[in-house]
Protein backbone atom coordinates (compact mmCIF):
# COMPACT_ATOMS: atom_id res chain seq x y z
CA UNK A 1 0.00 0.00 0.00
CA UNK A 2 1.37 3.41 -0.93
CA UNK A 3 1.77 6.03 1.76
CA UNK A 4 -0.67 8.89 2.08
CA UNK A 5 0.92 12.35 1.89
CA UNK A 6 0.39 12.82 5.65
CA UNK A 7 2.13 9.59 6.56
CA UNK A 8 4.92 10.34 4.09
CA UNK A 9 5.47 13.73 5.72
CA UNK A 10 5.52 12.24 9.20
CA UNK A 11 7.87 9.44 8.19
CA UNK A 12 10.28 11.90 6.62
CA UNK A 13 10.23 14.14 9.70
CA UNK A 14 10.87 11.22 12.04
CA UNK A 15 13.76 9.98 9.87
CA UNK A 16 15.40 13.41 9.94
CA UNK A 17 14.47 14.46 13.48
CA UNK A 18 17.90 13.79 15.02
CA UNK A 19 19.83 15.70 12.35
CA UNK A 20 17.34 18.57 12.53
CA UNK A 21 17.78 18.91 16.29
CA UNK A 22 21.56 18.64 15.98
CA UNK A 23 21.54 21.55 13.54
CA UNK A 24 19.20 23.62 15.68
CA UNK A 25 21.38 22.96 18.72
CA UNK A 26 24.44 24.19 16.83
CA UNK A 27 22.62 27.42 15.91
CA UNK A 28 21.40 27.94 19.48
CA UNK A 29 24.99 27.82 20.70
CA UNK A 30 25.68 31.10 18.91
CA UNK A 31 24.89 33.91 21.43
CA UNK A 32 23.32 36.28 18.90
CA UNK A 33 22.32 38.96 21.42
CA UNK A 34 21.62 42.05 19.33
CA UNK A 35 21.19 44.36 22.34
CA UNK A 36 24.77 43.88 23.53
CA UNK A 37 27.57 45.38 21.38
CA UNK A 38 30.00 42.74 22.61
CA UNK A 39 27.93 40.14 20.72
CA UNK A 40 27.87 41.97 17.36
CA UNK A 41 30.24 39.41 15.84
CA UNK A 42 28.03 36.60 17.18
CA UNK A 43 24.95 38.10 15.53
CA UNK A 44 26.85 38.22 12.23
CA UNK A 45 28.03 34.65 12.81
CA UNK A 46 24.42 33.60 13.39
CA UNK A 47 23.35 35.20 10.10
CA UNK A 48 26.20 33.53 8.21
CA UNK A 49 25.35 30.16 9.77
CA UNK A 50 21.69 30.43 8.77
CA UNK A 51 22.44 31.54 5.21
CA UNK A 52 24.75 28.57 4.75
CA UNK A 53 22.19 26.17 6.22
CA UNK A 54 19.44 27.50 3.95
CA UNK A 55 21.71 26.90 0.96
CA UNK A 56 22.28 23.37 2.23
CA UNK A 57 18.51 22.94 2.61
CA UNK A 58 18.09 23.69 -1.09
CA UNK A 59 17.36 27.41 -1.38
CA UNK A 60 19.09 28.58 -4.57
CA UNK A 61 19.43 32.07 -3.08
CA UNK A 62 20.50 32.74 0.49
CA UNK A 63 22.09 36.08 1.33
CA UNK A 64 23.13 38.09 4.35
CA UNK A 65 21.75 41.62 4.12
CA UNK A 66 23.67 44.23 6.08
CA UNK A 67 22.00 47.10 7.91
CA UNK A 68 23.44 49.98 9.98
CA UNK A 69 22.89 47.58 12.89
CA UNK A 70 22.67 43.80 12.82
CA UNK A 71 22.38 41.75 9.62
CA UNK A 72 19.30 40.01 8.27
CA UNK A 73 19.09 36.89 6.12
CA UNK A 74 17.13 36.64 2.87
CA UNK A 75 16.46 33.40 1.00
CA UNK A 76 14.38 32.55 -2.04
CA UNK A 77 13.25 29.32 -3.71
CA UNK A 78 11.10 29.84 -6.83
CA UNK A 79 8.34 27.37 -7.54
CA UNK A 80 8.68 27.27 -11.28
CA UNK A 81 4.90 27.65 -11.60
CA UNK A 82 4.11 31.12 -13.00
CA UNK A 83 0.70 31.10 -11.30
CA UNK A 84 1.90 29.97 -7.88
CA UNK A 85 1.47 32.41 -4.99
CA UNK A 86 4.54 34.01 -3.48
CA UNK A 87 4.92 33.64 0.27
CA UNK A 88 7.40 35.45 2.52
CA UNK A 89 8.26 33.91 5.90
CA UNK A 90 9.37 36.37 8.60
CA UNK A 91 11.26 35.58 11.79
CA UNK A 92 14.37 36.72 13.64
CA UNK A 93 17.70 35.16 14.56
CA UNK A 94 18.74 37.52 17.33
CA UNK A 95 17.93 36.66 20.96
CA UNK A 96 17.47 38.29 24.33
CA UNK A 97 20.41 38.64 26.73
CA UNK A 98 20.88 35.64 29.01
CA UNK A 99 23.36 34.54 31.68
CA UNK A 100 23.53 31.60 34.09
CA UNK A 101 23.30 33.96 37.08
CA UNK A 102 19.90 35.21 35.87
CA UNK A 103 18.38 32.02 37.23
CA UNK A 104 19.07 29.49 34.49
CA UNK A 105 19.47 25.86 35.52
CA UNK A 106 22.12 25.42 32.81
CA UNK A 107 24.18 27.58 30.46
CA UNK A 108 21.62 29.42 28.28
CA UNK A 109 23.84 29.01 25.21
CA UNK A 110 24.60 25.35 25.79
CA UNK A 111 21.33 23.66 24.73
CA UNK A 112 20.15 20.74 26.78
CA UNK A 113 17.24 18.32 26.41
CA UNK A 114 15.41 17.44 29.59
CA UNK A 115 12.45 15.14 29.09
CA UNK A 116 10.86 16.23 25.83
CA UNK A 117 11.94 19.84 26.10
CA UNK A 118 14.88 21.68 24.59
CA UNK A 119 16.24 24.41 26.86
CA UNK A 120 18.28 27.30 25.46
CA UNK A 121 17.99 31.00 24.76
CA UNK A 122 16.22 31.26 21.40
CA UNK A 123 14.78 27.74 21.51
CA UNK A 124 11.28 29.19 21.09
CA UNK A 125 11.94 32.89 20.46
CA UNK A 126 12.72 32.67 17.65
CA UNK A 127 15.35 30.30 16.28
CA UNK A 128 13.32 27.15 16.84
CA UNK A 129 10.30 28.58 15.05
CA UNK A 130 12.40 29.89 12.15
CA UNK A 131 14.26 26.63 11.79
CA UNK A 132 11.23 24.35 11.59
CA UNK A 133 10.64 25.73 8.09
CA UNK A 134 13.90 24.15 6.86
CA UNK A 135 12.77 20.61 7.63
CA UNK A 136 9.19 21.49 6.69
CA UNK A 137 10.05 22.43 3.11
CA UNK A 138 12.19 19.32 2.69
CA UNK A 139 9.35 17.13 3.98
CA UNK A 140 6.99 18.91 1.57
CA UNK A 141 9.27 18.06 -1.35
CA UNK A 142 9.84 14.45 -0.25
CA UNK A 143 6.11 13.76 0.20
CA UNK A 144 5.06 15.33 -3.10
CA UNK A 145 7.98 14.35 -5.30
CA UNK A 146 8.57 17.98 -6.23
CA UNK A 147 12.00 19.48 -6.82
CA UNK A 148 10.86 22.98 -5.81
CA UNK A 149 8.17 24.20 -3.40
CA UNK A 150 4.58 24.48 -4.60
CA UNK A 151 4.79 28.24 -3.84
CA UNK A 152 7.46 30.80 -4.54
CA UNK A 153 9.04 30.69 -1.09
CA UNK A 154 11.00 33.57 0.43
CA UNK A 155 12.43 34.07 3.91
CA UNK A 156 13.41 37.28 5.69
CA UNK A 157 15.03 36.58 9.04
CA UNK A 158 15.77 39.77 10.95
CA UNK A 159 18.74 40.37 13.26
CA UNK A 160 17.44 43.22 15.42
CA UNK A 161 13.93 42.26 16.55
CA UNK A 162 15.00 41.98 20.19
CA UNK A 163 16.44 45.49 19.94
CA UNK A 164 13.26 47.09 18.64
CA UNK A 165 13.85 46.55 14.89
CA UNK A 166 15.32 50.07 14.45
CA UNK A 167 16.41 49.47 10.83
CA UNK A 168 13.79 46.95 9.74
CA UNK A 169 11.36 49.21 7.91
CA UNK A 170 14.18 50.86 5.96
CA UNK A 171 15.49 47.40 5.04
CA UNK A 172 12.07 46.33 3.78
CA UNK A 173 11.64 49.54 1.80
CA UNK A 174 15.11 49.20 0.26
CA UNK A 175 14.46 45.62 -0.86
CA UNK A 176 10.71 45.86 -1.47
CA UNK A 177 11.03 44.52 -5.01
CA UNK A 178 12.82 41.35 -3.96
CA UNK A 179 10.56 40.90 -0.94
CA UNK A 180 7.33 41.29 -2.94
CA UNK A 181 4.84 38.63 -1.84
CA UNK A 182 1.17 37.74 -1.95
CA UNK A 183 1.19 36.80 1.76
CA UNK A 184 3.51 37.04 4.75
CA UNK A 185 3.84 34.20 7.26
CA UNK A 186 5.11 35.35 10.65
CA UNK A 187 6.70 32.57 12.68
CA UNK A 188 7.45 34.63 15.76
CA UNK A 189 4.30 33.89 17.69
CA UNK A 190 2.61 31.14 19.66
CA UNK A 191 -0.47 29.10 20.43
CA UNK A 192 -2.98 29.26 23.22
CA UNK A 193 -1.77 26.04 24.87
CA UNK A 194 -0.38 22.59 24.13
CA UNK A 195 -3.92 21.21 23.93
CA UNK A 196 -5.44 24.11 21.99
CA UNK A 197 -3.77 24.87 18.67
CA UNK A 198 -4.56 28.39 17.53
CA UNK A 199 -3.86 30.79 14.70
CA UNK A 200 -3.40 34.49 15.38
CA UNK A 201 -5.30 36.77 13.00
CA UNK A 202 -4.10 40.20 14.04
CA UNK A 203 -1.74 42.36 16.04
CA UNK A 204 -2.27 45.78 17.53
CA UNK A 205 -0.19 48.76 16.55
CA UNK A 206 1.66 51.11 18.89
CA UNK A 207 2.19 54.85 19.22
CA UNK A 208 4.01 56.51 22.11
CA UNK A 209 4.42 60.09 23.22
CA UNK A 210 5.84 62.20 26.02
CA UNK A 211 4.07 65.39 27.09
CA UNK A 212 6.16 68.01 28.89
CA UNK A 213 4.39 70.78 30.80
CA UNK A 214 6.15 73.99 31.84
CA UNK A 215 4.91 76.55 34.37
CA UNK A 216 7.08 78.99 36.37
CA UNK A 217 10.60 79.62 35.13
CA UNK A 218 11.86 77.81 38.25
CA UNK A 219 10.47 76.02 41.29
CA UNK A 220 8.72 78.64 43.44
CA UNK A 221 7.44 78.89 47.03
CA UNK A 222 3.95 77.39 47.38
CA UNK A 223 3.11 79.76 50.24
CA UNK A 224 4.01 82.90 48.36
CA UNK A 225 2.57 81.89 45.01
CA UNK A 226 0.34 78.83 45.52
CA UNK A 227 -3.23 79.30 44.43
CA UNK A 228 -2.33 82.27 42.26
CA UNK A 229 -0.34 80.68 39.38
CA UNK A 230 -0.95 77.43 37.45
CA UNK A 231 0.85 74.32 38.67
CA UNK A 232 2.26 72.04 35.90
CA UNK A 233 2.08 68.96 38.17
CA UNK A 234 -1.63 69.62 38.73
CA UNK A 235 -2.05 70.09 34.97
CA UNK A 236 -0.36 66.72 34.39
CA UNK A 237 -2.70 65.04 36.88
CA UNK A 238 -5.75 66.61 35.23
CA UNK A 239 -4.50 65.55 31.81
CA UNK A 240 -4.22 61.95 32.95
CA UNK A 241 -7.62 62.09 34.66
CA UNK A 242 -9.20 63.31 31.41
CA UNK A 243 -7.76 60.45 29.34
CA UNK A 244 -10.72 58.08 29.98
CA UNK A 245 -14.40 58.50 30.71
CA UNK A 246 -16.39 56.74 33.43
CA UNK A 247 -16.79 53.67 31.18
CA UNK A 248 -13.00 53.33 30.67
CA UNK A 249 -13.32 54.47 27.07
CA UNK A 250 -10.60 56.72 25.73
CA UNK A 251 -12.01 60.25 25.86
CA UNK A 252 -9.83 61.79 23.15
CA UNK A 253 -12.16 63.09 20.40
CA UNK A 254 -11.65 61.16 17.16
CA UNK A 255 -9.68 58.36 18.84
CA UNK A 256 -12.05 55.62 17.63
CA UNK A 257 -12.49 56.98 14.11
CA UNK A 258 -12.36 54.26 11.45
CA UNK A 259 -11.67 51.27 13.68
CA UNK A 260 -12.66 47.81 12.48
CA UNK A 261 -15.17 46.55 15.02
CA UNK A 262 -15.24 42.96 16.21
CA UNK A 263 -17.80 40.84 14.40
CA UNK A 264 -20.25 38.66 16.28
CA UNK A 265 -18.47 35.61 14.88
CA UNK A 266 -15.09 36.78 16.16
CA UNK A 267 -16.53 37.37 19.61
CA UNK A 268 -18.01 33.87 19.56
CA UNK A 269 -14.64 32.39 18.58
CA UNK A 270 -12.82 34.25 21.35
CA UNK A 271 -15.43 33.02 23.83
CA UNK A 272 -14.72 29.40 22.82
CA UNK A 273 -11.17 29.57 24.18
CA UNK A 274 -10.64 28.02 27.62
CA UNK A 275 -9.87 31.33 29.32
CA UNK A 276 -9.49 31.34 33.11
CA UNK A 277 -9.65 34.96 34.22
CA UNK A 278 -8.56 34.26 37.79
CA UNK A 279 -5.45 32.48 36.55
CA UNK A 280 -4.82 35.28 34.07
CA UNK A 281 -5.02 37.81 36.91
CA UNK A 282 -2.42 35.83 38.81
CA UNK A 283 -0.12 36.04 35.80
CA UNK A 284 -0.84 39.77 35.58
CA UNK A 285 -0.05 40.14 39.30
CA UNK A 286 -3.32 42.05 39.58
CA UNK A 287 -6.40 41.87 41.80
CA UNK A 288 -9.22 42.66 39.38
CA UNK A 289 -9.95 42.94 35.68
CA UNK A 290 -10.69 46.42 34.38
CA UNK A 291 -11.26 48.06 31.03
CA UNK A 292 -13.66 49.37 28.44
CA UNK A 293 -17.25 48.55 29.35
CA UNK A 294 -19.05 46.05 27.15
CA UNK A 295 -16.04 43.92 26.26
CA UNK A 296 -14.49 40.78 27.71
CA UNK A 297 -10.89 40.68 28.90
CA UNK A 298 -9.68 38.91 25.75
CA UNK A 299 -11.55 41.36 23.55
CA UNK A 300 -9.97 44.27 25.40
CA UNK A 301 -6.38 43.06 25.03
CA UNK A 302 -6.69 41.74 21.49
CA UNK A 303 -9.18 43.83 19.59
CA UNK A 304 -9.78 47.17 21.30
CA UNK A 305 -7.57 50.27 21.18
CA UNK A 306 -6.12 51.54 24.43
CA UNK A 307 -4.46 54.55 26.02
CA UNK A 308 -2.14 53.88 28.95
CA UNK A 309 -0.17 56.11 31.30
CA UNK A 310 3.38 54.73 31.35
CA UNK A 311 4.82 57.39 33.57
CA UNK A 312 3.97 60.64 35.34
CA UNK A 313 6.23 62.92 37.28
CA UNK A 314 7.06 66.42 38.38
CA UNK A 315 8.15 68.35 41.43
CA UNK A 316 9.96 67.16 44.51
CA UNK A 317 10.44 63.38 44.80
CA UNK A 318 12.81 63.10 47.77
CA UNK A 319 12.14 62.29 51.44
CA UNK A 320 10.13 64.67 53.54
CA UNK A 321 8.42 67.72 52.07
CA UNK A 322 9.48 70.61 49.91
CA UNK A 323 6.70 73.15 49.61
CA UNK A 324 7.08 74.27 46.02
CA UNK A 325 5.16 74.76 42.84
CA UNK A 326 7.36 72.84 40.40
CA UNK A 327 8.53 74.44 37.22
CA UNK A 328 7.72 71.41 35.08
CA UNK A 329 6.00 68.02 34.93
CA UNK A 330 5.73 65.23 32.40
CA UNK A 331 3.44 62.41 31.29
CA UNK A 332 4.39 59.40 29.15
CA UNK A 333 1.54 57.81 27.20
CA UNK A 334 1.23 54.81 24.89
CA UNK A 335 -1.61 53.91 22.57
CA UNK A 336 -2.37 50.45 21.21
CA UNK A 337 -4.10 50.77 17.85
CA UNK A 338 -6.39 48.30 16.10
CA UNK A 339 -7.15 47.85 12.41
CA UNK A 340 -8.59 50.99 10.87
CA UNK A 341 -6.64 53.40 13.06
CA UNK A 342 -3.99 55.53 11.40
CA UNK A 343 -0.95 56.74 13.39
CA UNK A 344 -1.02 60.21 11.81
CA UNK A 345 -4.70 60.67 12.66
CA UNK A 346 -4.13 59.47 16.22
CA UNK A 347 -1.20 61.82 16.72
CA UNK A 348 -3.22 64.81 15.54
CA UNK A 349 -6.14 63.80 17.80
CA UNK A 350 -3.83 63.58 20.83
CA UNK A 351 -2.21 66.93 20.07
CA UNK A 352 -5.58 68.64 19.63
CA UNK A 353 -6.94 67.05 22.82
CA UNK A 354 -3.92 68.01 24.90
CA UNK A 355 -4.19 71.57 23.68
CA UNK A 356 -7.71 71.82 25.06
CA UNK A 357 -6.74 70.28 28.41
CA UNK A 358 -3.72 72.41 29.31
CA UNK A 359 -4.68 75.62 31.15
CA UNK A 360 -3.49 79.11 30.29
CA UNK A 361 -0.07 79.83 31.71
CA UNK A 362 1.19 76.29 31.11
CA UNK A 363 3.32 75.69 28.04
CA UNK A 364 3.39 72.13 26.72
CA UNK A 365 5.43 70.11 24.24
CA UNK A 366 4.53 66.71 22.78
CA UNK A 367 7.07 64.36 21.24
CA UNK A 368 5.91 61.22 19.41
CA UNK A 369 8.19 58.33 18.53
CA UNK A 370 7.96 56.14 15.43
CA UNK A 371 4.65 54.28 15.32
CA UNK A 372 3.90 50.64 14.51
CA UNK A 373 0.75 50.01 12.48
CA UNK A 374 -1.82 47.35 13.40
CA UNK A 375 -2.48 44.39 11.13
CA UNK A 376 -5.56 42.18 10.76
CA UNK A 377 -6.42 39.32 8.41
CA UNK A 378 -10.13 38.57 7.83
CA UNK A 379 -11.26 35.14 8.96
CA UNK A 380 -12.38 34.20 5.48
CA UNK A 381 -9.12 35.08 3.73
CA UNK A 382 -8.10 32.03 1.63
CA UNK A 383 -4.46 32.16 2.76
CA UNK A 384 -5.55 32.15 6.40
CA UNK A 385 -7.77 29.17 5.72
CA UNK A 386 -4.75 27.34 4.29
CA UNK A 387 -2.83 27.97 7.53
CA UNK A 388 -5.78 26.66 9.53
CA UNK A 389 -6.11 23.51 7.41
CA UNK A 390 -2.37 22.80 7.53
CA UNK A 391 -2.25 23.19 11.30
CA UNK A 392 -5.41 21.08 11.69
CA UNK A 393 -3.81 18.26 9.69
CA UNK A 394 -0.67 18.37 11.81
CA UNK A 395 -2.36 18.55 15.21
CA UNK A 396 -5.43 16.50 14.27
CA UNK A 397 -7.55 18.90 16.32
CA UNK A 398 -9.81 21.87 15.62
CA UNK A 399 -7.82 25.07 15.26
CA UNK A 400 -9.12 28.15 17.06
CA UNK A 401 -8.36 31.83 16.63
CA UNK A 402 -6.58 34.46 18.70
CA UNK A 403 -5.07 37.89 18.24
CA UNK A 404 -1.98 39.49 19.73
CA UNK A 405 -2.33 42.37 22.15
CA UNK A 406 1.22 43.54 21.62
CA UNK A 407 2.91 45.03 18.58
CA UNK A 408 5.74 44.01 16.28
CA UNK A 409 7.54 44.68 13.01
CA UNK A 410 5.21 42.40 11.03
CA UNK A 411 2.97 45.38 10.37
CA UNK A 412 5.82 47.03 8.44
CA UNK A 413 5.76 44.12 6.00
CA UNK A 414 2.02 44.54 5.52
CA UNK A 415 2.36 48.28 5.13
CA UNK A 416 5.29 48.31 2.68
CA UNK A 417 4.51 45.16 0.70
CA UNK A 418 0.73 45.46 0.72
CA UNK A 419 0.38 41.78 1.62
CA UNK A 420 -1.77 40.17 4.32
CA UNK A 421 0.09 39.01 7.41
CA UNK A 422 -0.61 35.50 8.73
CA UNK A 423 0.80 33.95 11.87
CA UNK A 424 2.16 30.42 12.23
CA UNK A 425 3.75 29.59 15.56
CA UNK A 426 3.83 26.62 17.91
CA UNK A 427 5.25 28.16 21.07
CA UNK A 428 3.18 28.01 24.27
CA UNK A 429 3.10 30.44 27.24
CA UNK A 430 5.19 28.15 29.43
CA UNK A 431 8.14 28.42 27.01
CA UNK A 432 9.36 31.45 28.94
CA UNK A 433 10.27 33.94 26.23
CA UNK A 434 12.81 36.49 27.55
CA UNK A 435 12.96 34.59 30.85
CA UNK A 436 15.41 32.16 32.45
CA UNK A 437 15.12 28.55 31.28
CA UNK A 438 13.49 29.36 27.95
CA UNK A 439 12.49 26.12 26.25
CA UNK A 440 10.53 24.64 23.39
CA UNK A 441 8.34 21.54 23.51
CA UNK A 442 9.90 19.15 21.01
CA UNK A 443 6.60 17.52 20.06
CA UNK A 444 5.16 20.93 19.26
CA UNK A 445 8.28 21.97 17.36
CA UNK A 446 7.85 18.94 15.10
CA UNK A 447 4.17 19.79 14.68
CA UNK A 448 5.42 23.13 13.38
CA UNK A 449 7.60 21.27 10.90
CA UNK A 450 4.60 19.22 9.81
CA UNK A 451 2.34 22.26 9.48
CA UNK A 452 4.95 23.96 7.31
CA UNK A 453 5.19 20.85 5.14
CA UNK A 454 1.44 20.87 4.45
CA UNK A 455 1.05 24.61 4.06
CA UNK A 456 2.83 25.24 0.77
CA UNK A 457 0.82 22.67 -1.16
CA UNK A 458 -2.45 23.85 0.38
CA UNK A 459 -1.76 27.47 -0.57
CA UNK A 460 -0.91 26.50 -4.14
CA UNK A 461 -4.04 24.37 -4.47
CA UNK A 462 -6.59 26.72 -2.89
CA UNK A 463 -5.30 30.23 -3.56
CA UNK A 464 -4.43 31.96 -6.78
CA UNK A 465 -4.00 35.64 -5.91
CA UNK A 466 -5.49 38.18 -8.27
CA UNK A 467 -2.73 40.13 -10.08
Amino acid sequence: MSQTPDSAVRTYIEQHRAAFLDDLTAWLRIPSVSAQPDHATDVRRSADWLAAKLKETGFPTAEVWLTPGAPAVFAEWPSGDPEAPTVLVYGHHDVQPAAREDGWDSDPFEPVVRGNRLYARGAADDKGQVFFHTLGVRAHLAATGRTAPAVNLKLLIEGEEESGSPHFRALVEEHAGRLAADAVIVSDTGMWSEDTPTVCTGMRGLAECEIRLYGPGQDIHSGSFGGAVPNPATAAARLVAALHDEHARVAIPGFYDGIVELTDRERELFAELPFDEERWLETAKSRAAHGEAGYSTLERIWARPTAEVNGIGGGYQGPGSKTIIPSSAMVKLSFRMVAGQEPDHLEKAVRDWAGTQVPAGIRHEIRFGAATRPCLTPLDHPALQSVVRAMGRAFEKPVRFTREGGSGPAADLQDVLGAPVLFLGISVPSDGWHAPNEKVELDLLLKGVETSAYLWGDLAEHWRPTP
